[in-house]
């Protein structure tokens, strides 16, 4: 499994990024995805997480609204579009693969992210 994330980048408050995520080795169709940042002195937290159809689709409070993730399974390719940007929304974005999934959940099982992540910045 190889992940590279690109899209970062340096925006104003009330801007927008969209990343990307290839995904490589596996066939993205078996995967949960999600979407986790870690900023400087903070802890990971997941921002976004897709299931393997995107059926099941959830996003935590401190983006709900403002992003939105999808995934493309015949191009191996997960999104997140992200709108309103604010300073707090800062930090280094990582794409990760569910790759212990528990049966019978959806996004609930252990995520492994194999890339460097990309920077997104907001500041005026």
């Amino acid at each position: 499994l190889q992940i590279v994330e690109s899209g970062g980048g340096l925006v104003h408050p009330g801007g927008s990024l969209n990343l990307s995520c290839a995904v490589f080795g596996v066939a993205l169709e078996y995967y949960g995805m999600a979407w986790f940042r870690q900023a400087p002195g903070k802890e990971r937290e997941r921002v976004s997480c897709i299931s393997r159809g995107s059926d099941f689709i959830h996003y935590a409070d401190s983006v709900k609204g403002r992003f939105t993730i999808s995934r493309d399974n015949a191009k191996a390719m997960v999104y997140l579009q992200m709108s309103d940007l604010q300073p707090d929304d800062t930090a280094v974005y990582y794409c990760a693969a569910e790759v212990q999934y528990i049966a019978g959940t959806n996004c609930e099982g252990t995520f492994e992210s194999s890339g460097q992540g990309t920077q997104v910045t907001v500041s005026s």
